[in-house]
């Protein structure tokens, strides 16, 4: 529980922090296309941070459950993968890195379908 709430609060800062950053220091740096690419990997970053609350709330409800954590490491692998390949792509324009995004998007829907199999077993 404690390792997923930390996860987090820590992306969840980034997200705020590196929202600002795009707003302030990249615009008029980067196009506007670019700029967007930025916001998409902020947003899906900030969902997935609340996220990884709900999982560390669920830890303490279902202790014994393996899926749980499965679900917080796939979570905190998708932010990696999704919104770190956007983060990259937005300010290198290396295009191959798009490649990536989606595996990011696999890890979060996987992520979301081991906490609906959890709720379903255990509620």
């Amino acid at each position: 529980m404690k390792l997923f709430l930390i996860l987090g609060a820590i992306n969840a800062m980034l997200a705020v922090g590196l929202g600002a950053f795009g707003a302030h220091g990249l615009e008029g740096k980067i196009s506007a296309k670019y700029l967007e690419v930025w916001k998409t990997g902020v947003q899906y970053q900030m969902f997935h941070a609340m996220g990884l609350f709900v999982i560390a709330f669920l830890v303490s409800k279902f202790p014994q459950s393996s899926l749980l954590t499965a679900a917080g490491w796939t979570m905190f692998g998708g932010i990696v993968l999704f919104s770190g390949s956007l983060y990259v792509l937005s300010t290198s324009g290396i295009k191959v890195l798009g490649a990536i995004t989606p595996l990011g998007g696999v890890a979060f829907i996987l992520s979301w379908i081991f906490i609906v199999i959890v709720a379903a077993k255990s509620l």
